[in-house]
């Protein structure tokens, strides 16, 4: 008689979407998405894990049929794919934000501001001198009126220097001029986010997996920036795909291959084989 196989060491997978899960095209490959059913089949769940809200994210879950837990928003919103639902929000204290804003902006200057609205069809507001980079490709709109930026609750508020200071300069000077006040993440090129004080992609995920009853040393992560930094540190494993940001890479437990070379796939596959 056969010895079983031995089971999955992990109960929890959890993954982040641009430059991790999502290839560089935007699609999922097949390799990785066989690994991913192949750990689910051995009893571990899969969350994504992405600073996108929930508008710039369910498309792609509803392509890749993926019908459980997304925490969205960078740890803002949990939403239920399966049920198109979203089970937590949190929203930024909008006259704390514009305090915060005037003490950065007495360090760097002007910054130009797009916003991320709340709720399941929040629209991405931009305003005057704001530069979408890839994100274009995505729903936004572009307002005239500054004022319509904080017309309504907001989860994230994004930062750009019109001078071109670069991402981990400007975070940095936000923190220092308004730490107390905000949270402020690099979650991307081009990318650095305000947020409520204190939110992270680990707060989020810890209200995901407490839902589906699973430990932080059940879990395993899978990121690529900055703000993957709070999840690692959360979960019992953390690896960073190749090519990550040098500020995650210093905190990983491992290195794996980058998203357009299925570096999921790659450690899942042996922790399957193990």
């Amino acid at each position: 008689m056969s010895a079983s196989p031995p089971a999955f060491p992990y109960r929890l997978v959890a993954t982040d979407l641009d430059g991790t899960l999502l290839r560089s095209d935007s699609t999922v490959s097949a390799r990785t998405r066989d690994a991913l059913a192949a750990a689910a089949a051995a009893g571990a769940a899969h969350i994504v894990v992405t600073g996108r809200a929930v508008r710039w994210t369910r498309h792609i879950l509803d392509e890749l049929g993926y019908d459980g837990l997304a925490v969205c928003g960078q740890g803002s919103q949990v939403y239920h794919a399966g049920e198109h639902r979203l089970l937590t929000s949190v929203t930024l204290d909008r006259p704390q934000a514009r305090l915060a804003l005037e003490k950065i902006e007495a360090e760097t200057g002007p910054l130009a501001l797009a916003v991320s609205q709340d709720g399941l069809d929040g629209d991405v507001l931009f305003g005057p001198g704001y530069r979408m980079g890839e994100d274009g490709k995505l729903p936004a709109e572009l307002t005239a009126d500054p004022d319509e930026l904080w017309a309504r609750p907001l989860n994230k508020i994004y930062l750009q220097h019109p001078a071109g200071m670069d991402d981990d300069t400007l975070a940095d000077t936000a923190r220092r001029a308004a730490g107390d006040l905000v949270s402020v993440v690099v979650a991307g090129p081009g990318i650095v986010e305000m947020l409520p004080l204190g939110l992270s992609k680990a707060r989020g995920l810890s209200i995901a997996a407490r839902r589906l009853g699973v430990s932080p040393a059940a879990a395993i992560a899978f990121g690529d920036m900055p703000n993957d930094i709070p999840m690692f540190a959360w979960a019992a494993h953390g690896v960073a795909m190749g090519g990550a940001h040098p500020e995650l890479l210093a905190v990983a437990d491992e290195v794996t291959a980058s998203n357009d070379e299925d570096g999921i796939a790659v450690v899942l596959e042996r922790l399957l084989s193990l």
